[in-house]
């Protein structure tokens, strides 16, 4: 056994021994302290404080283990992917738990199928309740239906992925200009994120791989040329852009490998066959490769940040290399070392991954969502088919 194969059997065991239950990074809110209610800056604050703090004072603060959907849909992706990958062995009823679950769990009142994440979270510019939901957590777990669908192709699972694209159409606000569509990131709030509208964009591509929509396919189109039309001449992309001034929010990070992610997806699910499109990919993921990352595989914070080394932005490397692996032979070989530095470095004898890694020291703390779903993930990525 490899020792990427060794790591995902613990993991996996980890993560079931959990109940595919955890803690999450951004979780302060579901204190019994009424932050929010107290102060918005106060709510920001403490979740920022939270976020960093190496000791695990949660316990204290009356937050419990608790399922994150956006979580539990990365596991469904993942647990799908094995089932595609080692048919001799039997995932189905992780596969089928986690179905349920996610039925459970969706939020009600919108056009189709949708999820936030369990708690509340703000932000300078909005507050989301637990359960709003957004772009984002809902096509992580769409896509994690869809490869559920190329395991077992039910009607249920159909009807759930294709009523997702309901929401994005519907219930989901978008800005227009003359390069193409950038849907927002929540219901709550009309704004230009990036990454965000791609994910609304995956959605429906999923919706047009499966019913062959030439409109749906269309409006994806026209949502990955607005986000290539925004890319900067090294291969960057920003990650927001403001409505009222035009200002671009610099962040550059793992939503790198998001966007890089989105537009491969859209693009291979749509046969959509763009020169500029490939370009532009060709040109991200080279900046991707060469600035976020050291040689040894290790991730860098937000560029030029050294650290910390942050779980996710390696499992989403790692993701990312392994979806464009076509456009060039060495991406697989790369993600491969990005995943070994991860074992390495970050993941526990028990199994979890480590949330961060700093110059002087370690953060152990354990996160179902931020690390150990998309390591999870990440694993079953880079596992050979049986042959």
């Amino acid at each position: 056994m490899s020792s990427i194969e060794d790591s995902l059997v613990k993991l996996q065991r980890y993560i079931e021994n959990e109940s595919y239950k955890g803690y999450d990074p951004y979780d302060t809110l579901m204190s019994f302290i009424p932050f929010v209610r107290i102060n918005k800056w106060l709510a920001i604050i403490a979740t920022q404080i939270q976020k960093r703090n190496p000791i695990n004072i949660r316990p204290l603060l009356g937050i419990k283990k608790d399922y994150n959907p956006k979580g539990l849909g990365l596991m469904l992706h993942a647990y799908s992917i094995l089932q595609q990958k080692q048919p001799t062995k039997d995932y189905s009823k992780q596969i089928e738990l986690l179905i349920h679950l996610l039925k459970e769990l969706s939020t009600k009142g919108y056009s189709g199928y949708c999820w936030g994440y369990n708690f509340g979270w703000c932000s300078p510019e909005k507050y989301l309740k637990p359960y709003s939901p957004t772009s984002v957590a809902t096509a992580f777990i769409i896509k994690g239906f869809y490869e559920a669908y190329k395991v077992n192709p039910t009607e249920e699972i159909k009807s759930i992925i294709l009523s997702a694209s309901d929401f994005v159409l519907c219930d989901l606000a978008f800005t227009e200009d003359e390069s193409g569509i950038c849907y927002s990131y929540s219901t709550e709030k009309k704004d230009i994120c990036y990454n965000a509208s791609l994910l609304a964009g995956e959605i429906l591509a999923i919706n047009y791989a499966i019913t062959k929509n030439e409109s749906i396919k269309n409006k994806c189109h026209q949502i990955v040329i607005y986000v290539v039309n925004k890319q900067h001449s090294d291969g960057h992309w920003a990650y927001s852009k403001n409505k009222s001034n035009g200002n671009e929010r610099t962040q550059t990070d793992f939503h790198q490998g998001f966007v890089l992610e989105s537009i491969s997806n859209i693009v291979t699910n749509c046969k959509i066959i763009d020169d500029n499109i490939e370009k532009s990919l060709n040109k991200g993921c080279k900046y991707y490769i060469l600035e976020q990352f050291e040689s040894n595989g290790r991730s860098l914070f937000r560029i030029p940040k050294q650290y910390p080394t942050d779980i996710h932005y390696q499992a989403q490397g790692i993701i990312t290399l392994c979806r464009l692996k076509n456009n060039s032979t060495e991406l697989h070989s790369f993600a491969k070392s990005i995943a070994e530095w991860t074992i390495d470095n970050m993941q526990s004898k028990k199994g979890f991954f480590y949330y961060r890694v700093y110059k002087w020291f370690k953060d152990k703390t354990s996160y179902i969502r931020w690390g150990q779903a998309w390591m999870f993930l990440a694993l079953a990525e880079l596992i050979e088919e049986e042959k």
